[in-house]
């Protein structure tokens, strides 16, 4: 008999190689717009949580239901209360992914939502990526390691399968708190050598990474950051038709995602 510190240490081993093997069977999916979420919502016939588990007085909103083999769980950060508009940006999302793992132990949480695209680094209006890694482009910190720190690089899970199987773009997702571009967050971006931006993504990754949670990105670009148009104009201009293509690209992603392991993504 193996004295008591090896059986502990064979048990600890396997309990950390069983999420890898096991099939996934919870999923968070973490969107930051209404707009983005509803279609999701009505896909997946998932209903509004009354009863929150959430502390008294957050606007998140959790959606929740079961899709073939997954429990299905969609939070959306809701309206801030003061002037009601979607509660975009890094801390929000933080906020959200924290108390959604906390309270809901995901297997795999999927962060899914609009960005804007470089057409330099081949990005078009309606694509739909997979971030293959995040970090931010608004956290300066010019001291040596601190200023890696403010980058916050980290990669997003490895999903060979995924990406061969539904032909998806990938590229490196660089996150801020802005729907502009200043000169500096330009320099910061293509120091993150990222194709795609948005304002939630690495804030997600950074507190999925904190609990040990994969996490997988998923964008589908509105506006070409980099192109004629203003932002705010182009994003607004192809929301509702880029968010459709969204909604089908999801679909397909739970749909490869449902009865795999994490190791088979």
């Amino acid at each position: 008999m193996a004295p008591p510190e090896e059986n502990s240490q064979v048990s600890e081993e396997s309990m950390a190689s069983e999420p890898d093997s096991r099939p996934i069977s919870n999923i968070v999916i973490i969107i930051a717009m209404q707009t983005e979420a509803l279609p999701l919502v009505n896909r997946f016939e998932l209903q509004e949580d009354l009863d929150s588990t959430f502390p008294k007085g957050v606007p998140w909103v959790r959606y929740f239901g079961t899709y073939k083999d997954l429990n299905i769980n969609l939070m959306w950060p809701g309206k801030d209360k003061a002037l009601g508009v979607d509660s975009v940006g890094t801390i929000s999302a933080s906020l959200v992914t924290y108390a959604s793992i906390q309270a809901l132990q995901p297997d795999l949480i999927i962060n899914a939502g609009t960005a804007g695209g470089f057409k330099a680094k081949g990005a078009g209006i309606g694509d739909i990526f997979l971030a293959s890694d995040v970090a931010f482009h608004d956290r300066r910190i010019p001291i040596p390691v601190f200023d890696m720190y403010g980058v916050g690089l980290r990669k997003a899970c490895s999903t060979p399968k995924l990406l061969k199987t539904l032909n998806l773009k990938v590229g490196k997702l660089s996150t801020g708190d802005s729907l502009d571009m200043s000169p500096r967050d330009e320099e910061s971006i293509n120091a993150n050598d990222a194709t795609i931006k948005d304002m939630e993504g690495a804030a997600i990754a950074y507190v999925a990474d904190l609990l040990k949670v994969p996490a997988v990105f998923v964008k589908a670009v509105t506006d070409i950051v980099d192109g004629e148009k203003p932002t705010a104009e182009e994003f607004l201009q192809n929301l509702a038709s880029v968010t459709a293509a969204l909604d089908q690209s999801l679909t397909e992603i739970v749909d490869f995602i449902n009865g795999k392991c994490l190791s088979n993504l």
